[in-house]
């Protein structure tokens, strides 16, 4: 049986947010702004950035993120 692939644009979404979470900047994007999967990224490095400011801590990011 073959495992199936995570959705490319949830993966972005995801290493947007530990990249937004790590307080990175925007420049770090590895993709096409333009692209679906940059939009994603830059969602991601949102809430990020935003769970960051909102205090949240390591382990309670991990397990955010282990949820989506």
């Amino acid at each position: 049986m073959r495992r199936q692939k995570r959705d490319p644009s949830h993966r972005a979404f995801v290493r947007g947010y530990q990249a937004g979470f790590d307080m990175r900047t925007k420049s770090h994007c590895p993709y096409q702004p333009e692209s679906l999967t940059g939009q994603e990224w830059l969602r991601g490095w949102r809430e990020g950035r935003e769970d960051h400011w909102l205090g949240f801590n390591n382990q309670a990011c991990q397990e955010k993120v282990s949820s989506l």
